[in-house]
């Protein structure tokens, strides 16, 4: 089963549930906040995220395929992380009508989205936000794992990734906007409270492995440190239920939502 919601008023700004085909009353193990990536460009949509979430649901998991506005669509600075977290907030709304339980609420994000995710995880630190319209209070998530996830935002700014990705997210470059820059970076976050999983596939051409390495070895003295976990294939093989990557995303999902 799956049901759309909006969660604004923007043609972007929805999310659909996928729910397990389980009996009447019966309550999902747990909830995913799936998160697309494609370098938060407006091209690349919530399509991406459907087979996982489809697949998920098979495990008996509620998947919540989040779309938002990209970089080219009203998002970029501060649209698309307003979206995020205003996405995975909606699901306090939603968890009476389907018996959620959102003590166990679990981001999977890849590359782009896995940016987002671990960001999202990072919501109430000290000093984010920066910016008007985001909400402390809100649903909070318990564990992420990120796909290949550009985690060292700076990093892939210095790289010039996918022809200047950061600054086009951004409005700008670092050194024209560093205080937004610093905001919707992870690496700014860290030590975080809940634990990451920074997968990351060997035969990534697209984001460097350097991202996630580099976010798991600072975040190292943290109470609750992030892993980096390699898998075999490419960039895209993570989103692929088929492949070995996937499936190792989708047990360390699975062991965060029990």
């Amino acid at each position: 089963m799956r049901h759309r919601y909006q969660y604004g008023e923007d043609p972007s700004q929805w999310g659909e549930l996928f729910l397990p085909g389980s009996a009447p009353g019966t309550a999902p193990r747990g909830v995913v906040v799936v998160i697309h990536g494609g370098y938060w460009r407006a091209q690349y949509g919530a399509e991406l995220g459907a087979p996982l979430a489809t697949d998920l649901a098979g495990q008996g998991i509620a998947a919540w395929n989040l779309e938002y506005r990209r970089a080219g669509n009203g998002g970029g600075w501060p649209g698309t992380f307003q979206d995020i977290l205003a996405g995975i907030d909606k699901l306090a709304g939603l968890a009476g009508l389907h018996n959620l339980d959102l003590r166990k609420v679990v981001a999977l994000g890849h590359s782009a989205g896995g940016h987002l995710a671990v960001w999202a995880a990072g919501r109430d630190r000290p000093g984010r936000p920066g910016w008007a319209g985001t909400r402390n209070d809100g649903v909070r998530l318990t564990g992420v794992v990120s796909q290949s996830g550009l985690l060292n935002l700076a990093e892939a700014e210095r790289l010039n990734l996918s022809n200047g990705a950061v600054a086009n997210l951004l409005g700008g470059p670092s050194s024209e906007f560093p205080e937004r820059h610093r905001e919707a970076d992870p690496m700014f976050a860290l030590p975080l409270d809940v634990p990451v999983y920074a997968v990351h596939a060997e035969e990534d051409d697209d984001v460097p492995l350097a991202l996630s390495t580099s976010y798991v070895d600072a975040g190292r003295a943290g109470g609750v440190p992030a892993q980096l976990v390699t898998v075999p294939g490419d960039h895209y093989e993570l989103i692929d239920p088929d492949t070995a990557a996937y499936r190792k995303c989708r047990e360390l999902v699975l062991e965060l939502v029990v």
